[in-house]
């Protein structure tokens, strides 16, 4: 059986589970709660063989306005649910984002770099991260860490840079809303992120070990909006919105990854191509009502 944790709202919605169909989601234990409550997480942990934790607030640009609650969901949080998973001697794996390497020193970045938070948000994740190598060594908790650099795809939100852009192509602007264009990003197709961590809850990885998973390339902005407008078929004008400029010193410039240890350790590699997986992102956000102007170009916190 299958358990799955969601934030508890008033609505009582299981986010995109909600669109799994029935006899699916008769398999699956839904649980509505908050990974902040210790007690709950521990119920919820109670008589699993493996844990994969992907709870977290990511948003960037909110972690400048709200950096506490940052620090209790990413950090407090992961801390609740690694006590949870020491008391039920299961294992886990802890989610990372390539946000924790801030700037690199050089590229490709090799999972041994060096750690900076340039923003709240990054100075979290690296807490959760930390917290996670510090139980492996500390208690032997059977806990891996798997970074994924810049998932996108499908059901992404449109806070994101790619869905932003072409949910704002789809909607026939004439002014493409963005901020800076010159960082370069790995972006990885959410299908290959999830074949990682189902091969990474299947090989068993040491407790402590830190996996990333990413392409191995980089594209600017600038490239990315070119790819996105070929594929859609339009074009626009691209101005910059100062709400989505990160502060100077908070920018990372560039993300890329080496995979080499995901392939020697689990046996992964990407699959699927960044236009392939555009594509993809494109007939899904096509097929969804209710797109419009304002909607995709509203920036999201």
């Amino acid at each position: 059986m299958v358990r799955a944790l969601c934030l508890y709202s008033s609505q009582g919605t299981f986010g995109w589970l909600d669109a799994v169909p029935e006899d699916v989601r008769a398999e699956v234990d839904l649980r509505l709660g908050d990974v902040r409550d210790a007690g709950l997480v521990r119920d919820v942990v109670e008589g699993c063989e493996i844990v994969l934790h992907l709870a977290a607030l990511i948003a960037i640009p909110y972690s400048y306005l709200a950096p506490r609650t940052f620090v209790e969901t990413n950090v407090l949080g992961t801390q609740n649910v690694l006590e949870a998973v020491r008391s039920a001697d299961c294992q886990m794996i802890n989610t990372s984002t390539s946000e924790v390497y801030g700037t690199p020193d050089a590229v490709p970045i090799r999972e041994t770099h060096a750690l900076k938070g340039q923003s709240p948000y990054a100075a979290s994740k690296i807490g959760a991260d930390k917290l996670a190598e510090a139980y492996a060594l500390s208690f032997g908790t059977r806990v891996a860490t798997l970074r994924p650099f810049n998932t996108f795809g499908p059901r992404q939100s449109l806070r994101a840079v790619i869905p932003t852009v072409l949910a704002q192509l789809l909607a026939g602007v004439e002014e493409l809303q963005l901020g800076s264009l010159e960082p370069r990003r790995d972006f990885t197709f959410v299908a290959d992120t999830v074949d990682g961590f189902i091969r990474a809850a299947a090989v068993g990885l040491e407790p402590g070990e830190v996996v990333q998973l990413g392409t191995g390339a980089s594209v600017s902005i600038a490239e990315l909006v070119a790819t996105c407008q070929r594929i859609v078929g339009t074009s626009a004008r691209v101005t910059t919105d100062p709400q989505r400029v990160r502060p100077v010193g908070s920018e990372v410039e560039v993300l890329e990854s080496d995979p080499a240890r995901a392939y020697q350790r689990m046996g992964w590699e990407p699959r699927i191509s960044l236009e392939d997986g555009l594509a993809a992102t494109v007939q899904w956000l096509a097929g969804r009502h209710g797109i419009n102007a304002h909607d995709a170009s509203r920036y999201h916190r």
